[in-house]
Parts: structure tokens; sequence; C-alpha cells
């Protein structure tokens, strides 16, 4: 099973900690930023639509991609909740992003990038976000670090409603960089019995000079590296880093 294919349904639920509206805020206080003026705005993998919808409240003209359909269909019954300025949602994924035209910001948040393991589709994505991103137009994104990556070996998490059980154990490979989380989903059924689910996911620790290397050969001028939702630099220890491109 593709990931997310099963969690789309409970994503939100079990992932009610993920403090949207501050990473939305902070997001705005970028985009106020920008050296050029900001209507339209990418959410590059927008699993099931909050930052898109947060944004779109702000008055964002939002185009949102993801490459789960079970995550789409989740964002596009909660932008329903919206009164008008929708987010457009697309099924693409991120190495085979194609836009109808260029937008002047780019947005992906709480460690999409690191779903793309191999170094060809990561260089892929930061071209085709360039191509699609307006000259002067920011490209905002976080990654999960290395340091947050490694420390989760051999870890269990558990998240949990009344109506669903989520089991994460977490491997990483040293050799291949790479963080697999095994994921055991356990639902509610209407007759009181429950339901398993398993998927695997995988993101890859990406080092920062990698990540500065890829975004200037794929034509951005200036990278910033800040701490999560701050604007100093990042500590060693630092779970995520937030990246400014332009």
């Amino acid at each position: 099973m593709r990931a997310y294919d099963a969690l789309a349904a409970s994503y939100d639920g079990l992932m009610a900690d993920g403090s949207y509206r501050r990473r939305a805020a902070f997001l705005a206080r970028r985009l106020g930023k920008s050296p050029i003026p900001v209507r339209t705005v990418l959410d590059l993998a927008c699993g099931t639509g909050t930052i898109a919808c947060l944004l779109a409240k702000r008055g964002y003209e939002v185009v949102a991609a993801d490459g789960s359909e079970e995550m789409l269909t989740q964002a596009a019954a909660k932008a329903e909740a919206l009164e008008d300025n929708r987010p457009l949602f697309l099924l693409q994924s991120m190495p085979r992003l194609r836009l109808a035209q260029p937008v002047d910001a780019v947005v992906s948040t709480l460690d999409s990038l690191n779903y793309l393991t191999g170094e060809r589709d990561l260089r892929e994505t930061f071209r085709r976000v360039r191509r699609w991103l307006k000259p002067g137009g920011l490209f905002l994104f976080d990654v999960n670090t290395p340091y947050k990556l490694r420390r989760m070996d051999g870890q269990i998490y558990m998240d949990e409603t009344e109506e669903s059980v989520c089991v994460w154990r977490t491997f990483f490979s040293e050799k291949r960089q790479v963080c697999t989380y095994q994921v055991d989903l356990f639902r509610l059924r209407p007759d009181g019995a429950w339901d398993r689910s398993f998927e695997e996911h995988r993101e890859r620790a990406w080092s920062e000079a990698f990540l500065r290397e890829s975004l200037e050969a794929a034509g951005f001028a200036s990278v910033r590296l800040t701490g999560d939702l701050t604007d100093r630099p990042p500590a060693l220890n630092e779970d995520r880093w937030q990246f400014q491109a332009s």
C-alpha cells in the first residue's frame, strides 16, 4: 500500500498537534516581505489541504498539488467549508509539477520534501519549482533535519483518537540516509470491530550542503536557512530547518 492510502482519512485527527495556524502565520509573514507582491501561491505536497485553506482565508489565491488522490479527497472536502476563494487542487507528484501559469510564491510544509528520497527527484522538483515561480518570487519549505531522523532510529510512537490508533515504528539507515516509518493504523468500524492497515513511509535525511547546492543548480540565487518558525539561525540540535530561496 502506498504512503497515505489508508492514513489519509484519519490524518487530520491524528495530527491535530501540527501547529498549522502558527505555520500559516509564519509563512504569511515571510510572504509579506517578498521582493514581489504575492497574490498567487502554490502549496506543494499539500496533503489534506490545511495550510492551503488557511492561506486562502488570508486572501491568497492558492493552487495546491499532491501526489495522493486520497489526501486530495480530504483536502477538497475541507475546502468546501470556505465560503469563497477555495484552493484549486491538482493531482501531481513533486518531480512532475506542471502549472497553467507561474505563481508569485511556492510553499511546502511539514517535511514533504524529505519524502523525495532520490537525488534526481529532488533536483527535478527544485528545477520545476523555479520554472513555475515568477522572477523574484519566494520558495519557502521546511525539512526534517538529519539530526532528527537519526534520533528516531528504533523508536515507537503512538497517536490515537476515539476512532483510530496509529503506531509508528522508525528505523534509520546510515548507508542510505533514509528513515523508514512502519505504520500500523487501526480504525473503529460501526459494528465495534477494528480494521487494521499497514503502510511504509520513507524520509531522506538531506544535508544542508546538498539542499543549497541543488537549489543553486536549479537557478535560485539567494538561499536562507533558519530554525523552524523563527528567523534565528538553526541550532545544532534543530529538528526542522526552514529554507527560503529566491
